[in-house]
């Protein structure tokens, strides 16, 4: 799958990502969609080169749920890091 397949896979698995950790997020749905095609690309990176897994054609399933994975672990390392950040200034 080429890389605006990625980009678009990213977008909708980073609203979904949204869907399953809902809160504030410091930058908005803007900055959720893209960390999910972040999180879409690292997660399709990741499996294929650490784990030899193919992630296969855009309607395969795997596809959707490795970047979904990437995407959630990503999102939930951006708050992190963001939420200490804002605590720190408060």
């Amino acid at each position: 799958m080429g890389i605006i397949g990625w980009i678009v896979v990213g977008l909708i698995v980073g609203a979904l990502a949204k869907l399953v950790m809902p809160g504030k997020d410091p930058g908005g749905i803007i900055v959720t969609c893209i960390i999910g095609v972040v999180g879409g690309l690292l997660g399709g990176w990741i499996s294929s080169m650490a784990f030899g897994v193919s992630t296969g054609g855009f309607f395969d399933f795997r596809t959707w749920l490795i970047a979904f994975v990437g995407s959630v672990i990503l999102l939930g390392i951006y708050r992190l890091i963001v939420g200490r950040r804002s605590r720190s200034h408060a």
